[in-house]
């Protein structure tokens, strides 16, 4: 396993611990998502193993050796991040932006090369950016900006990928277009991609192994089919709900009871 958490807690300044004592391998190869509800310390675990927050204690383990420790240009020649609701700065165009992620890649004094026009062109058309490429990011929509950041990590061409929330401000059709791109990586070139999704049912459905996460320690890890489970479900997100399979997939779909969906149960038939 080339990226784990060993004892790992988090926080964010003082005492509070958001993250606690979590151990964990990311499988080599294939697609993890960590679920979790609001405020249970997902974003926060990946923001952890990306090297953005330092731990309180424990330490994350990259290739063998502890990722705070690791030079910042090595650990992002290997590991490629899309963090949660990034900044670009202002009156940056798209095309440039992308080609940010060829940073780890030169040298100060390296110029750019037909290999960084190669991953900037292929980032942008994965990510069906291309026509996007000379537009100011500012300008761009919420769905258009997340694909563009998706593009900029793929341009860094690293064979882990991290990322935050990729599907938030996509609309349906864009959330499945990207999540087969990833899928396309892990199959086609062997990346590890490691994502936070709130969509349960979109994460059993991706991911080759999944994380649930609850008050900030590992409630669950395996296949979507060990751990999206009834009492999983109700444990980790409060909510009442029924698992069945996909009808497209095969793995677990959860549908959710609410409380007007409950059967009601009249007094004066209980005494029928």
């Amino acid at each position: 396993m080339r990226l784990a958490a060993e004892s790992v807690s988090l926080g964010y300044g003082g005492d509070a611990v958001v993250v606690d004592e979590v151990s964990l391998e990311i499988p080599d190869g294939l697609t993890t998502v960590i679920v979790g509800a609001n405020g249970c310390g997902k974003s926060t675990l990946l923001r952890g193993m990306a090297r953005l927050l330092r731990p309180m204690s424990g330490q994350v383990v990259l290739d063998g050796k502890a990722v705070h420790k690791q030079p910042t240009r090595a650990v992002a020649k290997t590991l490629g991040l899309m963090p949660q609701s990034p900044i670009a700065p202002e009156g940056i165009t798209v095309v440039d932006l992308v080609g940010r992620g060829r940073q780890p890649h030169r040298g100060a004094l390296q110029r750019w090369s037909p290999d960084d026009d190669a991953a900037v062109a292929e980032a942008l058309e994965l990510t069906n950016t291309l026509d996007l490429a000379d537009r100011v990011v500012d300008e761009l929509s919420g769905g258009q900006r997340q694909r563009v950041w998706v593009a900029m990590a793929l341009a860094q061409k690293t064979d882990l990928l991290l990322l935050d929330e990729p599907t938030t401000f996509l609309d349906v059709a864009h959330q499945i277009d990207l999540l087969d791109l990833l899928h396309g990586l892990r199959s086609s070139r062997g990346t590890t991609v490691v994502m936070v999704l709130h969509d349960l049912n979109l994460a059993a459905r991706y991911a080759d192994h999944l994380i649930a996460m609850s008050g900030g320690k590992v409630a669950a890890t395996g296949k979507p089919s060990e751990v999206v489970t009834v009492d999983r479900v109700e444990e980790v997100f409060g909510l009442e709900a029924q698992v069945i399979p996909d009808p497209v997939s095969g793995t677990p779909l959860v549908v959710p009871i609410g409380r007007h969906h409950r059967p009601v149960v009249h007094p004066h038939a209980q005494g029928a």
